[in-house]
């Protein structure tokens, strides 16, 4: 009988590690998914305070934890400049080729205000959520 109880408490002690290793899992998901989310804003505000180069971008970004690899941020630049939220020149370079430097347009700025006013909204609101649930 104390062998069938060792079994038991193995397996308990095994399923709270998988629920736990499962439950990170879906944070971390989560929390990955909250930074795409406003990533698209982040990179606009930097991209309002100056013109500026990805490399640049993707140092700011990992400064504020947005961890962001060029894969995520070449794609994210298209889109934008695509939708006239960017543009871009080509600065001659010291060490190589010249670079792309990308600045945001009348219509990027126009866009990112918005973006601002919905995130200050969004924020409220998760902020009174919690202080309701906290309050009940």
């Amino acid at each position: 009988m104390p062998y069938l109880c060792s079994i038991k408490s193995q397996f308990k002690t095994d399923h709270d590690d998988h629920k736990s290793i499962k439950m990170e899992f879906k944070l971390e998901n989560t929390r990955a998914q909250m930074r795409k989310g406003v990533l698209e804003m982040c990179v606009l505000s930097i991209i309002s305070q100056e013109e500026a180069y990805p490399t640049d971008i993707i140092n700011k970004l990992k400064e504020s934890k947005l961890i962001v690899v060029e894969g995520t941020l070449y794609p994210l630049l298209n889109r934008l400049k695509d939708a006239s939220l960017l543009e871009y020149k080509w600065k001659e370079s010291k060490s190589g080729p010249p670079r792309k430097y990308y600045q945001i347009t009348s219509e990027g700025d126009e866009f990112l205000s918005g973006l601002i006013q919905t995130w200050n909204e969004l924020n409220h609101a998760v902020n009174q959520s919690q202080n309701n649930s906290k309050n009940q």
